[in-house]
């Protein structure tokens, strides 16, 4: 049992086009959206824009850690879409260290949060504009409830 430690942990979920954001309260107890950023794959510049916006947004809000959302197969492997987000995700550690990147299990966050949404009535154009916050809300808030057992 560790300690918890207060402070605004943002929620990530990569897409292969866009990277939705979310964030905490000090108290680790709700995820909110925050954001949905556009992926940089241009290769143009190291580290890509959206990496540097997410940089931007961890200093903004003081964040402690940032979690990751990890696309786990159904059969529970690393398929080529987990290598990208694990790649992702050291890129990230680079360029926000000290802050610690944790990797959290997303399997069914994008249908989750696809779910919610269409049940308060967002559909089609406007969905597909929140779903990736909405995702990130779904892999922080599990990766939170995980935080508050393991801390009690």
């Amino acid at each position: 049992m560790s300690a918890f430690v207060r402070g605004v942990r943002l929620g990530v979920d990569v897409g292969r086009v866009r990277v939705g954001v979310a964030r905490c309260d000090p108290d680790a107890i709700l995820a909110t959206p925050l954001v949905t950023l556009a992926r940089d794959l241009s290769g143009a510049v190291d580290p890509p824009a959206d990496i540097r916006a997410l940089a931007a947004l961890v200093e903004e809000h003081e964040a402690v850690a940032v979690v990751v959302g990890l696309p786990v197969n159904l059969a529970g492997k690393h398929g080529p879409a987990a290598q990208e987000v694990l790649g992702y995700a050291r890129q990230l550690g680079a360029a926000i260290d000290p802050i610690d990147v944790q990797l959290s299990d997303e399997r069914m966050s994008t249908v989750v949060a696809s779910r919610r949404l269409a049940e308060r009535g967002v559909r089609g154009r406007r969905q597909r504009a929140v779903v990736d916050q909405a995702a990130a809300v779904e892999i922080l808030q599990s990766w939170l409830e995980t935080l508050r057992r393991r801390t009690q």
